[in-house]
């Protein structure tokens, strides 16, 4: 992978959790909104349901269920990134998961008629160890 065929912003196109067990799990649905983008030497990240709830109230005065809604909703993060052949290491300084702030997240990358997918492993060893998968389309 060359950083110039990753520049430029991604759609986001769908986001799958395979998990060992054999479930697949979508975690905020079918139909998706968001991006990725990367410069040079930074990236950034948001995805949410296309048809994520609003709060009905403000956003400093909604209920603690809206909120916990809300943060169950939207995966952001952002920071620098390098590549290692088809790896991206994505150096988390700001996420809404704050566990990720300081650390790497690593991304195994292959394009293939246009669509970016981006795919790591989590919690390996354990009854939910699961590949995620995300798919991107240029924009």
């Amino acid at each position: 992978m060359d950083k110039s065929i990753l520049k430029g912003r991604w759609e986001i196109l769908a986001w799958e959790q395979v998990y060992d067990d054999g479930r697949i799990v979508r975690p905020m649905g079918e139909q998706l909104a968001g991006f990725i983008e990367y410069t040079d030497s930074r990236m950034f990240v948001v995805v949410k349901p296309a048809d994520r709830a609003r709060f009905t109230g403000g956003q400093w005065s909604a209920s603690e269920a809206e909120r916990a809604a809300g943060y169950s909703s939207y995966l952001s993060y952002a920071g620098r990134y390098e590549l290692e052949g088809n790896t991206v290491l994505h150096h988390i300084e700001h996420s809404i998961y704050p566990n990720w702030e300081g650390g790497v997240q690593r991304r195994n990358a292959v394009l293939e008629n246009g669509v970016l997918t981006l795919s790591a492993r989590f919690e390996e060893g354990t009854s939910e160890a699961r590949t995620a998968k995300l798919a991107w389309r240029k924009v």
